[in-house]
């Protein structure tokens, strides 16, 4: 986490998968917690903000039907009452986000969603507010994060509902970016260039213009009306099949980085180890890291 910390980053965002270390009744394992807990106070001594979240949990999250509704809502309270009650009294560098990317399994790409998916999705978040908050302590007031429907800034911004809270301008919306997915994170796609320097594109539809315009919705809908938005995942990847991606992708992640910075958003690049070395905390990409610290200024 120091090593975070000194390439010049301000914040982590904590992916945890909590079903897989529960038992019958959904009651986490002290030791899984124990190691969560374990992590997050790695990042606060090096001096980071945590977003801790529930991610990759199976699916169950994304059987957003009514007849499920009940039964899914019980079980995300269960965990969140849980895990907010094992973090009460940490302080302000914590925030809790509820979901992950939640929408419904399956759905064909480009189906505007349905009401009942995005009632039961906005749903859940009224259901996290409202655990987290009874559990008293400094989550009485934590700053707690909800997501749009797949975290897609389009349905965010048609569709998405902010929870009722006990405590005033404590909620961030969250979104990501991949656009666009062929040049992202297609690996297996022939897409290498991106942007104005691109000699010859393959899709041009989301260059700059098109960041500015995607950021400016979510300052139009959430920011200028009090709400903050953390884009809490980004990134483009490189393919090793196009050694010459890598000016573009880092002309990507610049544009990006700055524009949602300039938009009011809170950039938190998605690495899986790629540019910082998980074990030693050793810098493997400093340009890179440079670019989107730099960018973000």
């Amino acid at each position: 986490m120091t090593g975070i910390k000194n390439a010049g980053f301000k914040s982590i965002r904590l992916p945890v998968t909590w079903t897989t270390h529960v038992d019958a009744n959904d009651n986490i394992d002290p030791v899984w917690m124990a190691r969560v807990t374990q992590v997050v106070k790695y990042a606060r001594n090096a001096g980071l903000y945590v977003v801790l979240n529930l991610h990759h949990e199976g699916g169950w999250l994304d059987n957003v039907l009514y007849a499920n509704q009940a039964a899914n809502n019980a079980r995300l309270a269960k965990l969140w009452t849980q895990i907010a009650t094992n973090f009460r009294d940490f302080d302000d560098y914590l925030l809790f986000a509820g979901l992950n990317e939640v929408g419904k399994e399956n759905a064909p790409w480009g189906v505007p969603p349905q009401k009942e998916w995005l009632d039961v999705q906005n749903g859940y978040h009224q259901v996290f507010v409202n655990a987290v908050r009874a559990t008293g302590g400094n989550n009485a007031k934590r700053h707690l994060v909800v997501q749009g429907y797949f975290t897609n800034i389009d349905t965010a911004y048609d569709y998405a509902v902010l929870p009722t809270d006990t405590v005033a301008n404590r909620l961030f919306f969250e979104v990501h970016y991949y656009d666009p997915y062929n040049f992202t994170i297609n690996g297996d796609g022939t897409m290498w260039q991106w942007g104005a320097t691109a000699t010859n594109p393959t899709e041009t539809w989301a260059d700059e213009p098109y960041v500015d315009a995607q950021f400016q919705k979510m300052k139009t809908r959430f920011i200028d009306k009090g709400v903050p938005v953390i884009l809490g995942e980004y990134g483009a990847y490189l393919k090793p099949a196009y050694p010459g991606m890598a000016p573009y992708r880092k002309a990507w992640a610049e544009y990006v980085t700055h524009s949602s910075v300039q938009h009011g958003l809170v950039p938190m690049w998605w690495d899986t180890g790629e540019m910082i070395d998980r074990t030693t905390g050793a810098v493997k990409l400093p340009d890179m890291i440079n670019s989107l610290v730099n960018s973000a200024k």
